[in-house]
């Protein structure tokens, strides 16, 4: 059965605190295990979540700030420990590829597992992958920054009721399914006419940035918007002077790009609440909203239901 959910390995910015580990987000859709910015400590948080290195398909970087990149060295030493199978993908902006190259080779160790080193040098690159589209976009922050959306393609689903006003039953809808029409008592019936569009889900895996119009492109109608917080409201002019976002910033993103659930993190050390994080944005976003907390799993919603026409 496909599952599709997002793991938090930890939620603090810059420096840990007692109860926030360094950032860590790991992202499973179906057969894909993706993981976000690995901070220090992500091996160790990845224990609890009850997925191993063994199954990561793909590592995301953001950019090479310490907070979103020490756990690297640990992890990529892990998949060659478990002698992963696969080939595991890493992304991160072509322009640290000499940071990449001293994390990836930090200690001695004995590689055998394949990585699949994959750049992003270009604002929208896009990635295919079997399950969507992993498009990235640079960010506004002091060093060379991207964030992450992974895109299902639109699809359709059958309606049952139309299927039997036809009398389509059985290896009859596959056929049609397949072939985009079927010929039933001398009249074609087509895909259209017994299906409704189903919109892919979308994921959006923002980080480290002022408010660009980058952050607005990756947020778009996005299911599951995750995305830092760094601080809040009462610090804007110290947020955008150093290229991060507040709270209210975030939650009126979600609120102009038509997210679906909000989750708040990132969180400065300065701030001991979390829940004035959720009371900043609640006065701005009215979807579903969650406030980042280490090793919490939070399901991507289900597909949007178009209309049937």
């Amino acid at each position: 059965m496909s599952m599709r959910e997002l793991a938090v390995l930890g939620t603090a910015s810059q420096a840990p605190t007692r109860y926030r580990n360094h950032n860590g987000y790991l992202l499973r859709w179906d057969d894909e295990v993706l993981l976000f910015d690995p901070g220090e400590g992500s091996q160790r948080q990845l224990l609890h979540t009850g997925i191993s290195a063994t199954d990561l398909t793909r590592i995301c970087v953001t950019h090479f700030h310490g907070d979103h990149c020490l756990g690297l060295p640990g992890i990529i030493q892990r998949l060659s420990l478990d002698r992963v199978p696969h080939p595991v993908a890493v992304h991160f902006p072509a322009g640290g590829a000499e940071y990449f190259a001293r994390l990836r080779h930090a200690s001695s160790f004995y590689e055998t597992a394949e990585l699949r080193v994959e750049p992003i040098d270009a604002d929208g690159q896009r990635i295919t992958l079997g399950i969507g589209t992993l498009e990235a976009r640079r960010l506004r922050h002091p060093i060379e920054t991207y964030g992450y959306r992974l895109v299902e393609p639109d699809g359709f689903r059958t309606l049952p009721e139309k299927l039997s006003a036809y009398g389509i039953t059985g290896p009859a809808v596959g056929e049609l399914l397949r072939v985009g029409h079927l010929d039933v008592g001398g009249r074609r019936v087509t895909r259209d006419e017994v299906s409704a569009p189903r919109p892919g889900q979308r994921f959006a895996f923002v980080m480290d940035t002022g408010l660009c119009d980058e952050v607005y492109a990756l947020a778009e109608l996005a299911d599951l918007l995750v995305i830092e917080s760094t601080f809040l409201e009462s610090e804007a002019a110290l947020a955008a002077e150093v290229g991060h976002l507040t709270a209210a910033q975030a939650a009126r993103v979600a609120a102009e790009s038509g997210v679906r659930t909000l989750l708040l993190t990132h969180f400065s050390q300065r701030y001991a609440d979390p829940r004035r994080f959720a009371d900043e944005a609640r006065e701005h976003f009215a979807g579903d909203l969650v406030v980042a907390e280490d090793l919490m799993t939070v399901p991507v919603p289900p597909r949007r239901v178009a209309s049937a026409g």
